[in-house]
């Protein structure tokens, strides 16, 4: 009879020791209660806690994403804009910490978004639209060093914080996107107007080239003559002193040779004497044939 009893008391403490068998993923840490009050920390692995006496709580250490609700915030110019964000949190792995992540908060991920959007709020409130689009790496910054510091005592670690949308009222939306037009057009206008009168600039220029170069060419084509002119002056004086009337002569036989001129000889005369006679050259008279015909007496 004992034997059996004590067989039974066996059996009950192994199912007891069954039941409290606990298996924790790397991905989790765990705390063990005994009578509600804190005992021991647990690292992944097993563990066996005393069913009845000992709760075992897992805390999940991985990344979260936690969603902060679009909500309508005023800026500062008095527009209605839609904004929206998002936190990346995680529970720090530690005893200490995942034990502040359990007794120093309720629902730390709901707080989270309760606090991002209060936040974002204050920020987005002293900005304009335009400021506030513009300045969206400022705002995630003070959004983040904000929610930092308001949950330093929570055990958590804030990892990034993404502002996802700022969206004007549909007619303010409208608006804009004719002025960014307008301003587009404007650009584009003057472009064309620079590119334009840049290339009305460029031909002007060519002109001017144009002409200096016409000009340059009938300039050394007149020193080319004046030079030409002191040469034959120079040979007028050295070879045609006081002779000035053969030089002409010579010159006005020269171009009507040149120019293929007609000549009129005259039947009683001679082709030398004519041509001397247009150069200003003396002909030189003509003896008479000497008879060399013996004469018969």
């Amino acid at each position: 009879m004992g034997f059996i009893v004590a067989g039974v008391i066996l059996v009950i403490v192994v199912l007891i020791l069954a039941g409290g068998i606990r298996v924790i993923r790397p991905t989790h840490r765990g705390l063990v209660e005994r009578l509600g009050k804190y005992n021991r920390y647990c690292s992944p692995g097993l563990h066996i806690i005393i069913p009845g006496l000992e709760r075992l709580f897992q805390v999940d250490v991985r990344e979260v994403l936690v969603e902060a609700q679009p909500q309508t915030i005023i800026t500062n110019d008095n527009l209605n804009a839609k904004v929206d964000a998002q936190v990346y949190l995680k529970v720090k792995a530690d005893e200490e910490n995942v034990k502040a992540s359990q007794y120093n908060v309720t629902n730390y991920e709901n707080q989270i978004v309760n606090l991002a959007r209060t936040t974002l709020r204050n920020i987005i409130g002293t900005l304009t639209l335009k400021s506030a689009n513009s300045e969206r790496g400022r705002i995630n910054e003070e959004l983040r060093g904000t929610l930092k510091n308001e949950t330093a005592s929570w055990g958590i670690e804030i990892l990034r914080t993404e502002l996802k949308e700022i969206d004007p009222p549909v007619d303010v939306q409208e608006t804009m996107n004719k002025v960014v037009k307008a301003e587009n057009e404007k650009i584009a206008a003057v472009d064309y107007a620079t590119a334009t009168e840049t290339q009305a600039d460029g031909q002007r220029r060519a002109e001017i080239k144009k002409a200096e170069g016409i000009k340059q060419a009938k300039i050394l084509a007149a020193e080319g003559e004046a030079q030409a002119i002191k040469l034959v002056n120079e040979a007028a004086e050295q070879y045609f002193v006081g002779n000035a009337q053969v030089l002409r002569k010579l010159e006005t036989v020269e171009k009507a040779f040149w120019q293929n001129a007609k000549i009129i000889v005259p039947a009683n005369g001679e082709l030398v004497n004519v041509v001397g006679d247009l150069a200003g050259i003396v002909p030189v008279p003509v003896k008479p044939p000497v008879n060399t015909t013996p004469v018969r007496k």
